[in-house]
């Protein structure tokens, strides 16, 4: 792992024990991240983002789980913590942002006072230092009048200003990576750029890391750096923004950036759709797992293709096709 290196996620692999039979939701994910860099990772509903990004913090963790693989941040091994210890990190150095702030933010309790109960769980400041920083975590991400909305209710803020109030509680501890789910799904176009912008500040003036959960490559084309493209449990396609949306190998990278509409390009008459569906985790096809809905599948697909470059470079993809008709197909 090289100094520039925040975190590096090797061959990591997460089952579900299920009453159907055992879910393999995370199959051989593999990825670093620099610090300061954002890693965007892609995908339809399904794809083991979310599962991803939970394993990496232990909430994941449970029975009926079992987690091989490494996660490695910032030169330490956290796969194996225990609990108490991984709660250390957890937080203090790496923090997470769901979808939804409401199944986060507790409605009986005042906004001030959850975070105020987050600070003084980790640091050791009096009560009155602790509602001062929390003051100051609601101005740095953008809250109009913090001195006063500190002690309003979840209730009493906009979807766009509970998920602010929900990136100032994950910034409490100045954590070096953010990992956010899905921040933006839930809001209107306006308010998802201004929740966009304001994760390009913190990582422009902070040198926050970000693993930006996403199904939007809108979204993508906002913020990234890099971006990581998974489907059904494994990315099959890995490189910077510019060789996704410019040069994308994948025929699954091809259909998403297809069904999207694009300012760069001409306008086409229709917009193309990925045909089928994702397959089940719980019986994946044992070849590649996108052959039952690719258009260019032929008779190699029955193997599993590895992830690895094809040009020499550092951009990834798992697909046999040569490149040279990859170009042609495109």
């Amino acid at each position: 792992m090289s100094q520039s290196e925040l975190l590096q996620v090797t061959d990591l692999r997460v089952k579900f024990t299920t009453e159907d039979g055992l879910l393999e939701a995370v199959d051989g994910v593999s990825f670093t991240l620099a610090r300061g860099e954002i890693l965007a990772v892609v995908g339809e509903s399904g794809s083991g983002k979310s599962v991803t990004a939970q394993t990496l913090i232990g909430l994941t963790r449970g029975p009926n789980t079992s987690i091989a693989g490494s996660v490695d941040f910032d030169g330490r091994e956290i796969t194996g913590l225990a609990d108490d210890a991984l709660r250390t990190v957890r937080g203090e150095h790496i923090a997470m942002v769901f979808q939804d702030p409401m199944t986060s933010l507790n409605p009986v309790y005042r906004i001030g006072d959850q975070i105020v109960e987050m600070i003084r769980a980790h640091r050791d400041v009096s009560k009155a230092q602790a509602r001062e920083q929390a003051v100051e975590l609601l101005r740095a991400v953008g809250i109009p009048h913090p001195e006063r909305r500190v002690r309003d209710y979840p209730h009493e803020f906009s979807g766009g200003m509970r998920q602010r109030v929900m990136i100032a509680m994950a910034l409490a501890l100045e954590p070096e990576l953010l990992i956010a789910d899905e921040p933006t799904t839930a809001l209107d176009v306006t308010v998802q750029a201004q929740i966009l912008r304001l994760i390009e500040q913190l990582n422009t003036d902070r040198g926050l890391a970000v693993v930006l959960i996403t199904h939007d490559l809108g979204v993508v084309a906002e913020v990234a750096d890099r971006v990581a493209v998974m489907y059904a449990g494994q990315i099959v396609e890995n490189g910077t923004l510019d060789e996704i949306f410019y040069d994308p190998q994948h025929p699954y990278t091809w259909g998403l950036l297809g069904s999207m509409t694009r300012l760069d390009q001409p306008r086409a008459a229709r917009l193309t759709q990925i045909s089928g569906q994702p397959p089940s985790l719980l019986d994946p096809p044992r070849g590649c797992r996108f052959a039952p809905r690719c258009p260019h599948v032929f008779d190699k697909c029955v193997e599993p293709p590895p992830l690895e470059a094809h040009n020499g470079g550092t951009h990834l993809d798992r697909c046999w096709l040569p490149l040279t008709e990859k170009r042609a197909l495109r």
